[in-house]
């Protein structure tokens, strides 16, 4: 099954031009409520790097403005304000038949030699196969430091270490934008005694609202990665959530923050 979802998913981020401006991607064969946000991500960010050619993807902001459907594909309208030698700028709309679901801003870049400079904590050991974890929408083995659902409150961080297979580096940053997009919300909830992601939609109902991720460096995938984040914020039916992205040895490579609805019913 894993395997069937993973080559799903590399054929979603496979988008048809349909003229010079725009490009469709099918949507994921999932049993999900709705469209998952990680696959609006991902398609933004392939049809972004397609709209400036020569270019890497620098960061990626998104905004969910009503939900999508399942089975059906989505179109990407792209329009370049700007584009240079060195820089890039995309803005994307997303389409379903119903409407605008999401829109987007992209910021690209021809990656430069310089100065290199990191001050962050260095990644916690790779935990052993004993702390694999099944999250669904992930098609590849990932393991969790620490337990996303738990039923007593604990502190709002989550270390979720995840093995992306190899594939062309072209779609790496589309499948690291998918990933992160996945356990922000759950990461919020932890603080909460008794309640867990398996109670959405009876205790609270949840949708992110918008999310940004930003890639430092070039990046290969066929290797483990850190996702380490933290929910400082939960208030006014909102909560926030950030982190980053980590190899074994420590190399920042991008880092990611989300906003989403959060509303206890």
């Amino acid at each position: 099954m894993t395997a069937c979802l993973w080559y799903d998913l590399l054929g979603c981020l496979d988008l048809d031009t349909v003229d010079e401006h725009s490009y469709e991607g099918r949507s994921q064969r999932l049993e999900y409520r709705r469209l998952f946000g990680g696959q609006l991500l991902a398609q933004f960010a392939r049809a972004a790097t397609r709209s400036a050619a020569g270019k890497e993807l620098k960061s990626l902001h998104t905004q969910f403005l009503r939900e999508g459907r399942t089975g059906e594909p989505v179109t990407y309208e792209t329009d370049v304000p700007q584009q240079g030698r060195t820089f890039a700028t995309v803005r994307l709309v997303a389409r379903q038949r119903h409407g605008v679901i999401a829109v987007a801003s992209a910021s690209l870049n021809a990656w430069e030699d310089g100065p290199d400079r990191q001050t962050t904590a260095p990644p916690s050991p790779l935990p052993g196969p004993e702390r694999r974890v099944d999250l669904g929408l992930l098609p590849w083995e990932s393991r969790s430091a620490t337990d996303l659902d738990t039923e007593k409150a604990e502190a709002p961080v989550h270390e979720l270490w995840t093995r992306v297979p190899e594939a062309p580096r072209d779609v790496a940053p589309a499948l690291l934008s998918y990933a992160t997009d996945l356990t922000p919300i759950g990461t919020a909830l932890r603080p909460v005694a008794g309640v867990t992601q398996a109670d959405s939609g009876k205790v609270f109902g949840s949708a992110v609202t918008s999310h940004t991720v930003w890639f430092h460096r070039p990046f290969d995938t066929g290797r483990w990665l850190l996702l380490r984040q933290h929910s400082p914020l939960a208030a006014h039916g909102r909560c926030f959530g950030r982190g980053d992205v980590l190899t074994e040895e420590g190399v920042l490579l991008a880092s990611f923050a989300q906003e989403a609805l959060l509303r206890f019913l």
